[in-house]
């Protein structure tokens, strides 16, 4: 889950007219008035949501007409609801009709909605960089905004909405208009419980991979399967952000979780222009939605660090996903700053990350969110142990180590790895050992979940996150083997549910966020490449096509012994003479070797003065490949691949075809019942 270096952090908030561009004055913003949610976004019938409206005055630059001119304060905004015959194309006549059988005319926001009174104009000013020649020379373009903020609003009836805004500049009257589309009611709840599995980063080529090494074929016919490969239903999600065709997982996730696209970097909300990243106009997740209607309980599960991306953007509302410690508090507490939907926290809160909760380490106002939690009645875990023997009917928080938990390749096969490390979740020296794995956290989330929510069942999310992390780094043995572990996890849940007799009623969905253009190309004698003293005669150690030859991960090793022994759906042996070779498409200067690390892969490091990087000096017996990216970036970067999407039991026949990353939240909430056409305020409806 790269988070990308801005030139500017200004220069990462967004778009002027031009589609595309590498640098934009606002992601959603077409002309110098902006409506946030913009043009093209879709509600649920009854979620909640805040609009922001922006007008810009250029202070200098290509699109300033006039220079230190001030933003129109007395700008107007208006709303209608368009005739459901428009096709979702907002070009239907406004709905209704009003004194002499006219049609209806559009409201100003605070009548529309019935608000109270008309909110302040609030002013500030950003920098941005037009191109890459003003970064170089250092040239921002400024500019002024004036701005209005509404607070949690909700849309009821289905059909297409139009949002004018209009004002002056340069003495000019301007309009942007934004049409949103509230999709059909969905009251119905086909689902009682939703386990969403996201394999962070990985693709289709990944899945074959990690196919190939842990399952045998005979003459070209694999003898066992994943268990992704006995799901009923297969999909794919088109993952682009709001303002760019490559997604970050923070935005990604926001887009599953909300069905509302934002920008880099942002959770649940969708990215202005303000100074503060947490006032930013915010969208209702999945869990509060799920949790306000029927009161039912959620978790989260994850192998990074739990304030990561992908967790905190079930309840969290930042534009910085780098707000770790705020992002843990708005988890437990809800958004403090402006009145916001809530959870009563999550009943299951699994993952590393301890600097978020030992005081004073990056916790939020450096409080010991350990005792945060336990007042709020949360059983502790720092490991396995404690975890396993936590009682079913409390809610648990489990924090098993500082930053990301060690990948499955090390705690395994390489535990020296882990055992070295400083990372003990109390913030005492030493290594944290102990350690639960995705399938641990899963399972037992799961008896939590199944306890805790009843009849009114739940919500969660189980992700893989180091599949993602480790194709970063290029380490592919360690990403392959982390997704192996999921599949490992989805079998066993399965199994779970099928226990607890309500794997009928439970819709397991498994996806990504994102990809890397990773794929197999062939294999690699290592034998023959630690022969060879030229580096460029290494190269001929790949084989492809006919010379690819057979997996050997799963046969057993040349010595007889019986490998690793780390039980069925894995590899046998990590460390076979032919190795897979593959790569990615985008990566920094590296040296590549092929075959299994027996420690966790650095791909580039700092070159001279540090303002470049050099190839990584951790494989120095392998081959230079030249990088793809630019020389500040020290790692691979995400792709621009659809992701696939399996799906079983209720809804199942929902998630086929290709679609939105947006779509994936329609689905699981219409299954859910999410979708209503009044308001509701209390749980259980």
């Amino acid at each position: 889950m790269l988070i990308p270096k801005p030139a500017l952090l200004a220069a990462t908030l967004a778009v002027s007219g031009v589609t595309a561009q590498t640098f934009q004055r606002l992601g959603t913003c077409p002309d110098l008035g902006c409506i946030l949610p913009p043009d093209q976004q879709d509600f649920l019938p009854g979620q909640e949501f805040d609009i922001r409206f922006e007008i810009h005055a250029p202070q200098n630059g290509s699109e300033a007409k006039v220079p230190n001119a001030n933003p129109d304060i007395n700008f107007t905004a208006t709303i209608v609801r368009q005739d459901d015959d428009s096709g979702g194309n907002g070009k239907g006549k406004a709905k209704g009709k009003g004194k002499d059988n006219k049609t209806a005319a559009a409201k100003g926001i605070r009548e529309f909605f019935g608000l109270g009174s008309e909110p302040s104009i609030e002013t500030w000013s950003f920098q941005w960089y037009e191109d890459l020649f003003a970064r170089d020379a250092r040239k921002p373009s400024v500019v002024k905004v004036a701005s209005k903020v509404f607070r949690r609003v909700a849309l009821y009836e289905p059909g297409v909405y139009t949002v004018t805004l209009e004002y002056e500049y340069a003495g000019e009257k301007r309009k942007t208009e934004a049409r949103w589309m509230v999709r059909e009611l969905a009251t119905k709840r086909r689902a009682k419980n939703v386990i969403f599995f996201i394999g962070d980063g990985m693709t289709t080529n990944m899945i074959t991979a990690a196919r190939l090494l842990a399952h045998k074929t005979v003459n070209g016919r694999y003898q066992s399967l994943l268990a992704l490969d006995g799901f009923p239903v297969l999909g794919h999600q088109m993952t682009h952000s709001i303002d760019s065709f490559i997604t970050d997982s923070a935005n990604s996730a926001s887009a599953l979780y909300t069905g509302h696209k934002s920008s880099v970097n942002a959770l649940g909300v969708y990215a202005d222009s303000s100074p503060d990243p947490l006032d930013d106009p915010k969208v209702e997740t999945i869990v509060e939605l799920l949790y306000r209607i029927w009161g039912a309980a959620w978790g989260a599960v994850s192998t990074a660090f739990i304030a990561d991306a992908t967790p905190t953007a079930l309840s969290g509302h930042s534009r910085a996903r780098s707000q770790y410690g705020v992002l843990v508090d708005q988890a437990l507490n809800g958004v403090r700053n402006y009145s916001w939907t809530k959870t009563d926290g999550p009943d299951v809160y699994f993952g590393g990350g301890a600097e978020q909760f030992i005081p004073g380490s990056g916790s939020y106002q450096r409080k010991d969110y350990y005792a945060e939690f336990a007042n709020k009645g949360y059983s502790i875990s720092w490991n396995k142990t404690s975890l396993l023997a936590a009682p079913n009917d409390k809610k648990a928080l489990g924090i098993f180590c500082r930053g990301n938990l060690p990948v499955w390749l090390d705690r395994h096969i390489f535990p020296e790895n882990v055992n070295t490390l400083d990372n003990h979740p109390s913030g005492a020296r030493g290594a944290a050992t102990d350690l639960p794995g995705l399938k641990d956290m899963t399972l037992k989330a799961i008896d939590v979940l199944h306890k805790r929510g009843g009849d009114k069942g739940f919500f969660l999310m189980s992700e893989a996150a180091s599949i993602d992390k480790q194709m970063h780094a290029m380490d592919y043995d360690r990403a392959l083997a982390d997704l192996l572990e999921l599949d490992d996890t989805v079998r066993a849940t399965i199994e779970k549910l099928r226990e607890l007799k309500i794997l009928d009623e439970t819709l397991i969905v498994v996806s990504a966020d994102h990809g890397h253009g990773f794929d197999v190309f062939g294999s690699s004698d290592t034998h023959y490449a630690a022969a060879q003293a030229d580096p460029r005669s290494k190269r001929n150690a790949i084989g492809v096509y006919e010379r690819s030859g057979l997996s050997q991960y799963v046969l057993p090793p040349p010595d007889g012994s019986v490998g690793y022994n780390t039980g069925p759906h894995f590899p046998l042996n990590w460390d076979p003479r032919y190795v897979l070779a593959a790569g990615v498409v985008a990566h920094p200067d590296v040296r590549e070797s092929y075959g299994v690390g027996k420690t966790p892969r650095s791909p580039a490091r700092a070159g001279a003065g540090g303002q470049v990087y050099a190839s990584n000096t951790d494989r120095a017996d392998g081959f230079l490949v030249n990088g793809t990216l630019p020389t500040d970036q020290t790692q691979g970067v995400h792709s621009l691949t659809d992701v696939p999407v399996y799906a079983m039991g209720p809804c199942q026949e929902e998630f086929g075809g290709t679609y939105s990353n947006i779509d994936v939240f329609f689905k699981m909430a219409a299954c859910l019942g999410l979708g209503w056409g009044k308001n509701v305020t209390k749980a259980g409806r």
